[in-house]
């Protein structure tokens, strides 16, 4: 398909709203689609409310990934509590130095207590937290396939999104979540997209080009009272699924709005940076997709190309989309829009 092929609409790899070195946030998945960051981008849904994700196959593509997907499967089926969670979503997000962190030191990146570290691996079960740390060093790759050793900070981070993409493109080995989702999203009229601070440019490219093949799509990219208002008005105007994207750090007004639609009646679909994202549990589909997190400012490259997915998945979903992308394409071309 075709459209007007620019990169307009505020699109690209937002940066998060806080400095690195943050503590991590995180709550569990409701009905989550696929593994973490660092593995995140796997997709699936359907899972018990409180247990860690399953994970589903693809291939390493280096020492995090392995790591990041043991982690995952580490976690998988237990019933962790949200502080566990959290203690969890920061571990997969640094799973190259997970095997080597102290407790004091995970509590500190988790934000959580170190005896909350400790009944962590108790609930994983391991005796204590040296147990757990001696498991994830024995089953560490002792090599890495690249030598990154020369890369300066700012192209680390590059190869970072590169392996982001590759976690990505692992996890779309099954469509089938990203198909259901273009479904809900064609069958919904309006559509209501969602994403507030470090997500608006995610929402704002997503709704810039759906609204070339959608009749109504609806960017929901401000806060404050006035949100609410605007979901009501979405559900009163015939519309049955709402869009999300939620990226770190996740302001509380998201969690709050994907309850609300929720219980107004809307399905939920969020792209998030985890499967232990704190909007997890008020979400319907969730289809995570990992941020880059090596410079001051979280890169979100991953999530921006599942958006596109999304929009091809969409298309697919909607019979006249070929022909209403024909038809911008002849007026744009009438009015001379753009310059080759």
């Amino acid at each position: 398909m075709s459209g007007d092929a620019d990169n307009g609409g505020g699109i690209g790899g937002a940066a998060g709203d806080g400095p690195r070195d943050r503590p991590g946030t995180t709550r569990g998945a409701r009905e989550v689609a696929g593994a973490d960051a660092g593995r995140d981008a796997g997709v699936g849904a359907g899972l018990d409310a409180g247990a860690a994700p399953g994970v589903q196959a693809g291939a390493d593509t280096g020492t995090d990934t392995g790591t990041a997907a043991r982690l995952q499967k580490l976690f998988e089926g237990h019933r962790l509590t949200p502080t566990q969670r959290r203690i969890a979503h920061c571990m997969v997000r640094r799973a190259a130095d997970a095997p080597f962190l102290s407790s004091v030191e995970l509590a500190e990146l988790a934000g959580v207590s170190q005896p909350s570290v400790t009944r962590f691996a108790v609930a994983l079960g391991f005796d204590g937290y040296p147990a757990l740390r001696r498991h994830l060093r024995e089953v560490a790759p002792t090599d890495k396939p690249d030598d990154t050793g020369s890369y300066n900070e700012y192209q680390q981070a590059v190869q970072a999104e590169i392996d982001n993409l590759r976690h990505l493109a692992a996890a779309l080995a099954d469509p089938s979540p990203v198909i259901e989702a273009g479904r809900l999203f064609a069958a919904s009229r309006p559509l209501p997209v969602l994403g507030l601070r470090a997500a608006t440019a995610q929402a704002a490219g997503f709704s810039y080009f759906a609204r070339k093949v959608h009749p109504d799509v609806r960017l929901l990219d401000e806060g404050g009272t006035m949100l609410t208002d605007r979901i009501d008005a979405a559900v009163r105007a015939g519309a049955s699924a709402l869009l999300c994207f939620a990226l770190p750090r996740h302001p509380r007004e998201v969690v709050d709005a994907l309850e609300y639609a929720r219980t107004a009646g809307l399905t939920v679909v969020t792209v998030a940076d985890s499967a232990f994202a704190p909007v997890a549990h008020h979400t319907d589909l969730l289809l995570p997709a990992p941020v880059g997190t090596g410079l001051a400012f979280d890169t979100a490259c991953a999530p921006m190309l599942l958006g596109r997915v999304l929009l091809e998945a969409m298309c697919d979903a909607l019979p006249d989309a070929q022909a209403r992308l024909e038809q911008f394409d002849a007026r744009a071309a009438a009015r001379g829009l753009f310059v080759e």
